[in-house]
């Protein structure tokens, strides 16, 4: 048996498979996120803890008898999050989440040194770790002068299930420290913000044994003392393995909450000007990239709150059959947006309302508002140098018919809808933890799912999305104009 535990931002997630990667059981804890000023997003990292306990009580209800036969354990978690740690090993502070935007001084200032660039391949953006330590630095100076340690939110986890601090590729390229071509720490990167090596948690691939479940930690989740623990990934990495996007050339397009194009690479294709991440994967030897997308089905989940009406009956007004995009056009910068534009600033807006714009016109416009971001993820990948002729949907988004076949349509490929099943970052997670505690050749572990139908381009009215993505794209800079 082998076990992925899931460290998101809203629950924990435990999810334990056998040999044959067949899923025995999951369960999932609640987290809670702080707001206590505008733009701040913490969250208490003893929480993590509680909530590993937590899951794994409600696991143990069904599969006690499973749970004490596990053999290796996987970590995935939300990325770029800053947990620091004094030298007694306790937490300063609560941790500074990734969508956290207080630091987007800081993350400008560390941007225009040309080293970050040149080493990580990325844009210092205000959600990454190294600003947050930045801003640290300049704002609380007596808990800065405190940091013996900074890990990343899963490792912060593994921390107390090991006793170890440890991190892995995937997680790390999100910190702006990690020299991303070398898979290393960059001592000049950790020197621009005030910190050397010393502070970091040591590196391993997401595939290699990362410490071993200690005894205390085992008796209180039931596990078995001395488990293998795997390095893990970074949550993004953590659902490509699951959904087996590891081969270069193999994509995925995430409508989740935020949305994702991630493509993997055989090679390192940095392209920071395209505002593409572009991260070591959880495989040696491996790489991705990604277009982030801040706000996709979170859209969606909107306008719901707006109208009152569950947003997959906003969806089913839709009908099953695309049609013609309308006068009516959305931009999905709720919370700004990186890709391509990394603008922490700019908004959302719906244009081209007239007294004829019901409700579901203005949930078409949303829907292909985000299609559109995605074709700009798209393009900005190809700039990076990676060219996709199709992609694998996941996430909540890709339930809805309408959706899918707008996405298809609008990225000019045939979208593939994988067989019913959970192959997100859990799963993931259980399959790092099962190459570790087994020696197992990634490769042959992390495959794709079976594809259940694919959407193709709706051909009739490609000219018709064509027009309606130039007149999408040119308002992002008429309402930044009107921001500024």
């Amino acid at each position: 048996m082998y076990l992925g535990l899931d460290l998101g931002t809203s629950s924990l997630k435990a999810l334990l498979i056998d040999a044959d990667q067949r899923i025995l059981g999951s369960a999932s804890a609640p987290l809670s996120v702080e707001r206590p000023h505008p733009g701040w997003s913490e969250q208490d990292p003893d929480s993590w803890i509680t909530a590993t306990k937590a899951a794994l009580a409600e696991l143990a209800k069904t599969h006690a008898a499973e749970l004490a036969k596990v053999r290796g354990i996987g970590l995935s978690g939300h990325m770029h999050g800053a947990t620091t740690i004094d030298r007694g090993g306790k937490v300063i502070r609560p941790c500074i989440l990734w969508n956290d935007t207080r630091s987007y001084e800081e993350a400008a200032a560390l941007d225009a040194d040309p080293q970050f660039r040149r080493l990580t391949g990325n844009i210092v953006f205000p959600g990454f770790t190294a600003p947050k330590l930045k801003w640290m630095a300049a704002n609380e100076p007596d808990a800065f002068a405190r940091v013996a340690k900074v890990l990343l939110p899963k490792d912060y986890l593994r921390l107390w299930l090991s006793g170890e601090s440890i991190s892995e590729m995937s997680d790390s390229a999100g910190t702006s420290w990690l020299d991303v071509g070398k898979r290393a720490w960059d001592d000049g990167l950790l020197a621009a913000t005030g910190l050397d090596r010393s502070q970091m948690p040591s590196l391993v691939e997401g595939t290699d044994r990362a410490g071993a479940l200690r005894a205390e930690a085992a008796s209180q989740l039931g596990l078995p003392a001395g488990i293998p623990i795997a390095g893990g990934a970074g949550d993004n990495a953590a659902s490509a393995c699951g959904m087996g996007t590891v081969a270069d050339g193999q994509a995925f397009a995430s409508l989740g909450t935020s949305g994702v194009l991630f493509a993997a690479n055989n090679r390192y294709l940095p392209n920071p000007d395209s505002a593409v991440h572009a991260f070591c994967h959880a495989l040696p030897g491996t790489w991705h990239q990604m277009g982030v997308i801040l706000s996709a089905t979170d859209s969606l989940n909107w306008l719901s709150g707006i109208t009152s009406t569950e947003p997959s009956a906003l969806t089913a007004e839709l009908g099953d059959s695309l049609v013609a995009p309308g006068s009516v056009l959305f931009l999905p910068y709720l919370s700004g947006e990186r890709t391509p534009h990394n603008d922490a600033a700019i908004r959302g807006v719906f244009a081209g309302l007239g007294h004829e714009s019901d409700r579901a016109a203005m949930t078409r416009a949303v829907v292909e508002g985000v299609a559109f971001a995605f074709r700009d993820s798209l393009a900005a990948l190809a700039q990076a140098g990676t060219s996709l002729s199709r992609v694998t949907a996941i996430g909540g988004g890709s339930r809805s018919s309408y959706w899918t076949q707008a996405l298809a349509t609008v990225l000019g490929m045939p979208v593939d809808i994988p067989e019913g099943g959970d192959f997100g970052a859990a799963f993931g997670a259980a399959r790092l933890g099962l190459i570790a505690a087994e020696a197992a050749d990634p490769f042959a572990v992390c495959t794709p799912p079976a594809t259940a139908r694919t959407i193709h381009p709706n051909r009739d009215l490609a000219a018709g999305f064509d027009d309606a993505y130039q007149r999408y794209r040119a308002l992002y800079p008429a309402i930044k104009g009107a921001m500024s």
